[in-house]
């Protein structure tokens, strides 16, 4: 009888610990969300889903808009925290704590007097689920989480052909067959 109750158990120990891996970025948005100092976003899979289809139903025989709406949709959702008021690279160092490294891998990363910036991603099955881009400087603190079903052509066109918050930063770099170099 005894074994019976310690095998759910266990079990049940293994799904919390690997939760609370995969969500240690909400966790450090989660938080910062009642923090005054913080701007935060959230643009929910409903809204990336309508974006998208209106862009496709719109589309007409604009094919780049029709590809760009299917691309949209791909989105599963938008994280933002940013701040003009903190210690950014405290933030910074404080974020990149958080996760657990051996889930991203790193795209680019510039680093200059004083600031940081890192675009990582998070891969299953040869696809990209998560984008993220930590930035920090001396009074400017910016964390972004991009969920979804990308390949890197995909994050490629983001870059060229949307407003989406940090997407231009990603666009800067120099893409090669995995992205941003």
């Amino acid at each position: 009888m005894k074994k019976f109750i310690l095998i759910p158990l266990v079990l049940f120990a293994f799904i919390i610990k690997v939760q609370a891996q995969d969500d240690a970025i909400q966790r450090f948005f989660s938080k910062y969300m009642d923090d005054d100092r913080f701007s935060r976003v959230y643009i929910s899979p409903k809204m990336m889903q309508m974006a998208g289809g209106f862009l496709k139903s719109n589309a007409g025989t604009d094919k780049d808009s029709e590809d760009l709406g299917v691309l949209i949709q791909k989105v599963k959702g938008i994280r933002i925290l940013s701040s003009e008021e903190v210690d950014g690279m405290a933030f910074y160092k404080e974020a990149m704590g958080t996760l657990t490294r051996n889930k991203y891998e790193d795209l680019m990363v510039v680093e200059d007097k004083g600031s940081s910036l890192k675009f990582m991603v998070r891969e299953e099955g040869g696809l990209v689920k998560e984008l993220m881009m930590i930035s920090g400087e001396e009074g400017d603190f910016t964390l972004l989480s991009m969920l979804g079903n990308f390949t890197y052509e995909d994050l490629n066109l983001l870059a060229e052909k949307t407003d989406i918050p940090g997407m231009d930063l990603y666009g800067k770099g120099s893409k090669g067959p995995k992205g941003v170099k």
